[in-house]
């Protein structure tokens, strides 16, 4: 098994979990797949990062790290690639400083960076905002894509997307281990 095979069955072992769930649609399900269970684990965490690390451009001179999910995963890469980090929140706060961003500045070429993606939507008003800021946003990088549309919605805004995996690829990996 390669690496990056053992990376997504590690992934999809450690987060998916089995029992009854109500989903934000209002559908219930036996299968949930908790992403926070992943940047829980120290040692997955940082090999998630290890792997995301070749999807930053060498341009890059910030990782912007959304509220919530993003933010564990932003603050590890940089630690591995020297890149300076900013804390994204989903609505700049009204009280303080009323940054949607802390953690510097916000006018520079940012790699915006999400655990899992699925619509896409909280992605493109971030970017949207950081954009109305000053920001150049020179991508946008997740673990995983849910393929929900995503992808093709953050295409249509003009942002290069790149997922270490998809959720297809996760199940697949289970299968095949389950398979052996």
């Amino acid at each position: 098994m390669t690496e990056q095979a053992d990376l997504a069955q590690r992934i999809y072992q450690t987060s998916r979990i089995i029992g009854n769930f109500q989903l934000r649609s209002g559908a219930t399900s036996h299968e949930y797949f908790d992403k926070y269970l992943f940047e829980a684990d120290p040692r997955l965490l940082q090999d998630i990062a290890q792997a995301l690390l070749p999807l930053i451009p060498e341009d890059a001179e910030a990782l912007a790290g959304l509220e919530m999910g993003g933010i564990p995963i932003a603050t590890i890469l940089s630690q591995l690639s020297g890149l300076p980090t900013l804390f994204v929140r989903k609505v700049a706060k009204e009280y303080g400083t009323c940054k949607l961003a802390e953690g510097g500045a916000v006018q520079r070429r940012l790699v915006i960076v999400e655990d899992v993606v699925t619509s896409g939507g909280q992605i493109i008003q971030s970017a949207r905002a950081l954009r109305q800021a000053g920001a150049d946003i020179v991508k946008v990088i997740s673990v995983i894509d849910r393929e929900a549309g995503g992808a093709a919605n953050l295409h249509q805004e003009n942002l290069d997307f790149k997922s270490l995996f998809t959720m297809s690829d996760l199940k697949a990996t289970a299968q095949f281990h389950r398979g052996t």
